[in-house]
């Protein structure tokens, strides 16, 4: 791996061990740099797709109930209006239609204390401080919002619906997101009918809306651009990235390195870092190798970290019985998300 000397710095993410404090952990529930400053007025609604016009209506309107003072004294004793919005908010749509736009504009139109995060995210936060302790930290909270709920994972889901069941008990107003499947779209509310059956307590508390339109990372977009050569990639760096900080990494070392750090620190691993450079990528073939690789996808994604790459093109990553498999949300919205920051990478267009 050499012709990367025109970068300011170069390091591999193969070689870096982030170490991450509990506190540091609950600092990170926040949007990322990404969505850092949207909005409801920011989110373009698609006027093909009059879902989305109404999904930023019923977000701003669960937006106003959270901030909503809750009933005392005289109004409480002896019946206030019951709000119109219910105490969890659900949006249930496909890739790419601006449900985390939403989601993360929802969170800062609130006001006081609150956690944004991904499922994963989450789940990660249980295991590294225990369930119990999980639920103290974010009871404390007046909103919690959760990105891209995962329907695929039984052992998950129970375990995050049960910490929604905690935090909703405790009154703290939830709200997430979820995807359905490419193939799906239109042909019903699938994901909102697993939710709703896997947290059986808290399904008649959530508003569930729909949000349709096709991925908008792909609107008009030409494809993934082609893998790069080493020769093409150092050009490329030289051209596009003169003076910042590049991780280089064989795709083989950095995916085995990923074993050996928790997903929960994989936002750290990548602090600091304007791009990433891959060679030889290759099909992954092991489910939890894939797993592991769709956090990292979503922390760069998170960070808008572009990616020049030499090997096989991203819609080949994973396996095809992967791409039809039990995970195939995961894999379908990781592709996705590279193609863009490759698109980034090679050939500056903005993902």
């Amino acid at each position: 791996m050499d012709g990367l000397g025109a970068a300011g710095q170069v390091e591999q993410l193969a070689k870096r061990t982030p170490q991450v404090s509990t506190d540091e952990l609950l600092q990170g529930f926040f949007p990322s740099p990404r969505f850092g400053e949207v909005s409801f007025d920011s989110y373009i609604p698609d006027p093909s797709q009059p879902s989305q016009a109404e999904a930023v209506a019923a977000m701003r309107a669960f937006a106003a109930s959270v901030d909503a003072p809750a009933p005392s004294g005289f109004r409480k004793l002896f019946g206030a209006k019951k709000p119109e919005t219910k105490a969890g908010f659900y949006l249930d749509g496909g890739f790419g239609v601006g449900k985390t736009h939403l989601l993360a504009s929802l969170f800062h139109a609130v006001e006081g204390p609150k956690a944004f995060g991904t499922f994963v995210e989450y789940t990660n936060l249980v295991g590294a401080l225990s369930f119990r302790k999980t639920v103290e930290a974010l009871s404390a909270y007046k909103l919690v919002c959760i990105d891209e709920f995962e329907l695929d994972d039984p052992g998950d889901t129970v375990l995050m619906s049960r910490l929604m069941r905690e935090l909703s008990d405790a009154g703290v107003k939830l709200a997430a997101t979820s995807n359905t499947l490419p193939g799906s779209l239109g042909e019903g509310r699938f994901a909102a009918v697993d939710f709703q059956r896997e947290i059986q307590v808290l399904a008649d508390q959530f508003d569930v809306v729909r949000i349709d339109g096709e991925d908008y990372r792909h609107r008009g977009l030409p494809e993934s651009p082609p893998p790069l050569d080493d020769a093409g990639m150092a050009e490329r760096i030289a051209a596009g990235f003169d003076g910042k900080t590049v991780a280089e990494d064989d795709f083989a070392d950095l995916v085995a390195h990923l074993a050996n750090v928790h997903p929960s620190r994989y936002r750290q691993l990548i602090d600091g870092i304007d791009a990433v450079a891959w060679h030889n990528v290759h099909t992954i073939s092991e489910q939890s190798v894939a797993l592991r690789f769709v956090v990292l996808a979503d922390r760069l994604y998170d960070k808008d970290v572009p990616i020049l790459a030499s090997g096989v093109p991203f819609d080949q990553l994973f396996t095809k019985e992967m791409m039809a498999g039990g995970y195939m949300k995961k894999y379908f919205r990781a592709v996705s998300r590279l193609t863009a920051l490759a698109r980034e990478g090679q050939t500056g267009e903005a993902s």
